[in-house]
């Protein structure tokens, strides 16, 4: 499944969101999908490639010790594998909440939604052309702040699955 789906995913990744997100736009016939799809898009490959890596780094002398017990594919998926993938999946997330949120200020720089439905990164381009800086500041501060709240959340969310038994999150003895 990894070879047949992995080129596909890096060909997302280097395709610029810039470029694809009037295409996007045109077909999902809806801004909010559309600017959805680009944060997706863009946050997609860090969250996969780093799972990959993970179900990819079980011990190896625990999937020999899975085989001579004779466990089947989904239990050494599930209790071995999986359980291992978890830390990386979450550093992916970590990863991918940043770049969600980067994709989703480009492609609504690219889309120019005005109205009630404009977001910040709406108001930052309307501040630069009316040379309201100040305004703009504040918008660049607020996505900032959504930023740091999302690395925030993905943190504590990391802490609440990892801290009881895995190596990262364990505190050390002094």
């Amino acid at each position: 499944m990894e070879r047949a789906l992995f080129p596909y995913a890096v060909v997302l990744q280097v395709t610029p969101v810039v470029a694809i997100a009037p295409l996007i736009i045109i077909w999902a016939d809806d801004v909010r999908l559309s600017l959805l799809i680009c944060a997706w898009i863009v946050a997609f490959f860090p969250i996969l490639s780093n799972t990959i890596l993970g179900l990819n780094s079980a011990d190896h002398n625990l999937v020999d010790l899975f085989h001579l017990y004779r466990a089947n594919r989904w239990q050494t998926m599930r209790y071995l594998r999986l359980p291992a993938a978890l830390p990386y999946f979450l550093g992916g997330l970590k990863i991918s909440g940043g770049l969600a949120l980067i994709g989703a200020v480009v492609a609504e720089f690219v889309a120019g939604t005005g109205g009630t439905a404009s977001g910040l990164a709406y108001r930052i381009l309307e501040s630069g052309f009316q040379l309201r800086i100040p305004r703009m500041f504040a918008a660049l501060f607020l996505i900032s702040a959504s930023g740091i709240v999302i690395f925030l959340l993905t943190s504590w969310v990391a802490h609440l699955l990892l801290h009881r038994w895995h190596e990262s999150a364990l505190k050390r003895e002094s």
